[in-house]
């Protein structure tokens, strides 16, 4: 039997300009998670130092 996919959340992050992208974008950091909570926790941490979202 095949195994499913484990889940992954992704997030583009350019620290320099400060953003935070939910779709790839050239230059910006690579984020992955398997787990949601972990991702969720980045997001508002992001969130709370203020980056841009897009």
């Amino acid at each position: 039997m095949d195994q499913p996919t484990p889940q992954r959340w992704r997030i583009w992050v350019d620290t320099r300009n400060r953003i935070v992208s939910f779709h790839p974008v050239e230059g910006f950091e690579l984020l992955e998670f398997r787990d949601r909570e972990l991702f969720f926790r980045c997001v508002d941490e992001y969130t709370r130092q203020r980056y841009r979202y897009q």
